[in-house]
């Protein structure tokens, strides 16, 4: 077959308007088409790519919906079961041949101390205000028999007991008046351990006070300590009187002792819920190894705390990783215990993740936080004994530092994990080892949780207040309760100085004339 040519240049096609071979159609309308065809083919990819973009998009977000999905549910499951623990005993080490036992197994480790600890006796008292002599006896006890032999030795048996008076004491004061020219009335003073117009003494206000403020006890049971121990007929409602009572004496030693709260170089914060007339309020702490501050507010946040602190506060502060006490100081420690027992929640909600959630890195990372944040306690705790000496400090900050960051390297897929690898790594990080820098500087927050926890024991009593003068006294008698306590001085006798003296006279007894 010959080769077709080209053909010429003004040739012109007799067929262009109905050709044979395109079964009558018009070749220049079929070209057309073809090139139209060519453009809606490329049109169509283009849709198909759209569609294939937009289906990775809703994969990659059905996705993260899944893994946050899976998440919450690990986090709630983790919670219940913290509120909700297993009846089953954990297992033990036996200290004694390292063996493993539980329930199961016969074998049981001994209750009480180690082997080889030091018991623990009563004192003997120094001063004995009765002797009372007390014959052999003629029968035995143990078989009853009556033939015994007196022996020429004594047994000592020494007995401290209480002494209960089962009537309470009435005191009659006869008062001298004189006129007052410029009140126009007559007047009198106080005698000494006399409260003026009241019909109850000092020493039982004091005491109602101690049994709710220190002991916890609700007021109807301290009516009933009243009246059977002691005699003393009154109703909840003077309970109630006495308290506002102390708080009227107290409230310029409160405004005073949250001064020195204010200048005080090293302060433990913390702040729990608290329940007023069914609204959520907030019980906030301030204190130290001397003093003890707390005030109840309606609000958690930034203001309140630096109402309580102050704008200008110059001393270090042990915290927990509260957003609402930055702006406190220039300085702080954070609690490396709730690190610790961040690290371990955290770790408990990473297990209840389906295995294709989980991240391999995150246990490792958990155990060398965990680790560290131990370490440092040990070293906090070895420096306040003396093991360790103030010149080394700065070497092992810099070790802790280069250890954390070498933790921190890389990133998580599990996002608590990786909210905490971004704080230990982040700009906070150089308040971790304060307590390296500062002298007197715990690395944990136990004394604050420690100070809290007779408010949250007294919150389970009492349910709350109900009023805001309920809110004052709830905040003002806890502080100079526990105050007193950490000064050396007997609460009740200081609520009795309170309740009788002036405000100097007061101050001076709560502080012992040391602060």
């Amino acid at each position: 077959m010959a080769r077709p040519t080209y053909p010429q240049y003004d040739f012109i096609c007799p067929y262009t308007d109905n050709c044979p071979h395109l079964n009558g159609l018009s070749t220049t309308w079929v070209f057309g088409q073809y090139q139209r065809g060519d453009d809606v083919y490329h049109e169509h990819l283009r849709i198909i790519d759209n569609f294939h973009d937009a289906l990775k998009t809703r994969d990659e977000r059905i996705r993260v919906l899944e893994r946050d999905n899976a998440e919450l549910k690990a986090k709630y499951q983790a919670l219940h079961q913290k509120q909700f623990k297993a009846n089953n005993k954990t297992k033990y080490v036996d200290r004694r041949d390292d063996d493993v036992t539980d329930k199961g197994n016969t074998k049981k480790k001994k209750r009480g101390v180690p082997v080889g600890h030091p018991g623990w006796f009563r004192p003997t008292p120094k001063k004995i205000d009765k002797t009372v002599s007390v014959p052999a006896p003629k029968t035995c006890p143990h078989c009853g028999s009556d033939k015994l032999t007196p022996l020429p030795e004594t047994a000592d048996h020494i007995q401290e007991d209480i002494v209960i008076v089962a009537r309470p004491r009435v005191t009659l004061y006869l008062h001298g008046e004189a006129y007052c020219h410029r009140c126009r009335r007559s007047v009198m003073q106080a005698a000494e351990d006399e409260i003026l117009h009241a019909p109850i003494g000092p020493v039982a206000k004091s005491a109602a006070i101690y049994f709710r403020y220190r002991i916890g006890i609700s007021y109807r049971k301290t009516q009933e300590i009243l009246r059977e121990l002691f005699g003393l007929d009154c109703v909840p409602a003077s309970l109630v009187g006495f308290d506002r009572k102390a708080v009227n004496n107290a409230t310029a030693i409160y405004n005073d002792l949250k001064e020195k709260i204010r200048t005080s170089c090293v302060v433990h914060a913390d702040e729990t819920s608290w329940r007023n007339d069914g609204v959520g309020h907030f019980v906030w702490y301030a204190g130290n190894d001397d003093l003890a501050f707390f005030q109840i507010h309606r609000h958690r946040s930034a203001e309140v705390a630096k109402a309580i602190f102050g704008e200008d506060f110059a001393g270090t502060l042990v915290r927990d990783r509260y957003a609402a006490y930055n702006g406190i100081g220039m300085d702080w420690q954070s609690c490396l215990a709730h690190i610790i027992t961040r690290t371990k929640e955290i770790s408990r909600e990473h297990a209840l993740l389906p295995s294709a959630e989980r991240d391999n890195n995150v246990e490792p990372f958990l155990c060398r936080v965990m680790d560290l944040c131990i370490r440092a306690c040990e070293v906090g705790q070895n420096l306040a004994s003396g093991d360790i000496l103030w010149e080394t400090t700065a070497s092992l900050e810099k070790q802790f530092v280069k250890e954390i960051n070498n933790i921190c390297k890389q990133t998580l897929r599990f996002k608590p994990a990786e909210t905490l690898r971004a704080y230990l790594a982040g700009p906070e990080q150089r308040f971790l080892f304060t307590f390296l820098r500062r002298p007197g500087v715990p690395p944990t927050n136990n004394q604050a949780e420690q100070s809290m926890r007779h408010m949250v024991i007294f919150r389970k009593i009492c349910f709350g207040t109900r009023s805001e003068s309920g809110l004052k006294t709830h905040s003002i008698l806890p502080s100079l309760v526990q105050t007193a306590r950490r000064q050396g001085v007997q609460p009740r006798d200081f609520l009795q100085t309170l309740l009788t003296a002036d405000s100097a006279t007061a101050q001076a007894a709560l502080y012992n004339n040391s602060t």
